[in-house]
């Protein structure tokens, strides 16, 4: 693999000179604060654990600061992107501070939430600068989507990132941490200065790792059916179980009835729950009609 020149990556003037070239305003709408400092892209490369054998996805690329740090230490780098300028703009800007790796660059000009499919070979790894307001979903939606993808990096509101790597019994321990954690072990793997940003963001950032699991779940409940009853126990968090999941099993007594099947206590609370808890909750619920012919 060839390297790179050393000011092939964007500065703050570069990016800056790019958006006004662009007549791009970030927007809030979008969540876009793009990365100025060079130093920072390369970390979060390191940090990811790019390898050079990697095919790796991200999503919302922007002016591009990521994915030339991406493009300098993977095999290939397929971008996401919504906006119609941006995405319009980033071949020429990697053909232009990077030629000799412009053909391992591919981009998609979609919203990602409805990206199914992926060119050329399957993604290893998935690292991202997520715009705040849709970071979960669209996270989840890649990870369902793309079961090659070993490694996940993104870059998110802390808050968001404490809420993805909580575990069982913390105050922000709910809906994204046992979704997330479905799919991978999850942690945070660092906090990203609001400096690093164009314009700079009135959050803080951190940074969280997901490594797929080696092996699944073990449950013969399906994972639509599993993420169900997370809903259902984190929609009203301050009720025990019983009550709580009395809607999705169809009785507070059928809630009951699936919780003690599972070895969960019917007075404890979604937060104490592991993500094998949950699926055993779904595995052994008992729908009203399956009752009666049971009976």
């Amino acid at each position: 693999m060839s390297s790179p020149s050393p000011d092939a990556l964007l500065g703050p003037a570069d990016v800056r000179e790019l958006a006004a070239a662009l007549g791009v305003r970030p927007t809030k709408q979008r969540g876009q604060n793009f990365v100025i400092d060079a130093n920072t892209v390369r970390r979060i490369v390191r940090t990811a654990g790019v390898r050079p054998e990697d095919t790796v996805v991200e999503v919302g690329p922007g002016l591009g600061s990521l994915t030339l740090a991406l493009l300098e230490a993977a095999d290939r780098v397929t971008a996401v992107e919504i906006d119609d300028v941006l995405a319009a703009a980033l071949p020429a800007t990697i053909a232009a501070r990077m030629p000799t790796r412009a053909g391992r660059f591919a981009l998609v000009h979609s919203d990602a939430m409805d990206v199914t499919e992926l060119p050329g070979p399957a993604p290893t790894a998935l690292v991202a600068n997520l715009p705040y307001n849709v970071a979960v979903p669209v996270l989840l939606h890649m990870l369902e989507t793309f079961p090659t993808i070993e490694r996940t990096l993104v870059m998110v509101q802390a808050e968001v990132a404490d809420r993805l790597a909580a575990g069982p019994g913390s105050k922000v321990y709910g809906v994204p941490s046992v979704k997330a954690n479905w799919y991978a072990e999850v942690k945070r793997a660092g906090a990203i200065g609001r400096n690093v940003f164009w314009p700079a963001p009135n959050v803080d950032s951190g940074l969280v790792s997901l490594v797929r699991r080696a092996e699944p779940i073990k449950t013969t409940a399906a994972r639509r059916d599993v993420f169900a009853v997370v809903d259902a126990a984190f929609a009203q968090r301050r009720k025990t179980l019983r009550a709580a999941l009395a809607g999705w099993a169809g009785s507070a007594a059928a809630a009951e009835a699936a919780l003690v099947a599972a070895g969960v206590s019917p007075q404890a609370r979604g937060e104490s729950l592991t993500v094998e808890e949950f699926a055993a909750i779904a595995e052994n619920r008992v729908t009203e009609d399956a009752g009666a012919t049971g009976r």
